[in-house]
């Protein structure tokens, strides 16, 4: 797992990427948020899909509820870049729509939208 910091006019940003599944359940992704928070003092987190599990996008599973609702907790924003067009759930593509009017979690085609969007909603 990489982590680059970013501070985009006064907001703290982490940027995540590697190869590996990081978010694969709600443990690893409290983990994630801990150690971001503890390393770069930022509270807002960048990802690529990549590094999040499918199930995630199951909302029946009930995971992205878990995982969000735990970085509710814990003052974490979350944006999560990368391709939805192959996503065919018409739950999961209400859920997108009003993540994304929201400002705290976005998911959002590229990473350079993402940090736009944490800079504007902050």
């Amino acid at each position: 797992m990489n982590m680059e910091y970013l501070n985009d006019n006064g907001t703290e940003i982490a940027v995540i990427s590697g190869d590996e599944k990081i978010i694969t359940d709600a443990q690893p992704a409290l983990d994630l948020a801990m150690s971001v928070k503890y390393e770069t003092g930022a509270s807002n987190i960048v990802i690529d899909k990549a590094a999040v599990c499918e199930e995630f996008f199951v909302l029946s599973t009930g995971l992205a509820g878990e995982i969000l609702q735990k970085f509710i907790n814990y003052h974490i924003r979350l944006v999560i870049y990368g391709d939805y067009t192959g996503y065919t759930s018409k739950p999961l593509k209400d859920f997108i729509y009003e993540s994304n009017k929201g400002k705290n979690f976005f998911f959002v085609a590229a990473k350079e939208e993402g940090i736009q969007k944490l800079t504007e909603t902050q």
